[in-house]
């Protein structure tokens, strides 16, 4: 079953390379989405794919890369659109 979720993480997460190192765990989990840095400093992750998958992009993306340091995940559940691949945004 694909499910499509929307993410707004907070914390330290802009400049410590957490866009490209969670395009890099969709990739690896075969998620397809895209992540993006918002201006209020967050990061917004939109994914979609197998639900464990996704998951597992959810459990990845409330620690983050070595340097992030995240307070807060927000997830908010949408329709599948049929994403393919998974891109940095800006």
């Amino acid at each position: 079953m694909t499910v499509r979720v929307r993410m707004r993480i907070s914390g330290r997460v802009q400049g410590v390379y957490y866009r490209d190192s969670c395009r890099q765990m969709a990739q690896r989990l075969g998620v397809s989405g895209w992540v993006r840095n918002r201006p209020d400093g967050s990061v917004e992750v939109v994914a979609e794919g197998p639900r464990d998958d996704v998951s597992a992009l959810a459990a990845w993306c409330r620690k983050g890369p070595p340097r992030a340091e995240v307070s807060g995940v927000e997830i908010v559940d949408e329709e599948p659109e049929g994403l393919r691949g998974f891109r940095v945004t800006h």
